[in-house]
């Protein structure tokens, strides 16, 4: 596994978010757009907890690179 191609996903149970390292171009569009849920210094950097599902979208949808990605979970 390529340690510069990860692909990791994280949920709050509504939706997942998918982010792929080799896609990212560290704009920060989700960290000023969302900041309760895209933390760049801390571990896990992404916590949809957070949030609500709508601004989870919403901010994921602004990712220039596309390496934020979604996808709502069956109920």
């Amino acid at each position: 596994m390529d340690p510069k191609d990860l692909t990791k996903e994280y949920t709050n149970g509504e939706v997942t978010i998918v982010w792929q390292s080799g896609k990212c171009i560290h704009s920060a569009n989700c960290a000023r757009n969302n900041p309760d849920v895209f933390k760049p210094r801390e571990t896990p950097w992404i916590t949809p907890e957070d949030s609500t599902t709508d601004k989870i979208i919403e901010t994921v949808k602004k990712c220039p690179s596309g390496a934020l990605t979604y996808y709502l979970n069956k109920k």
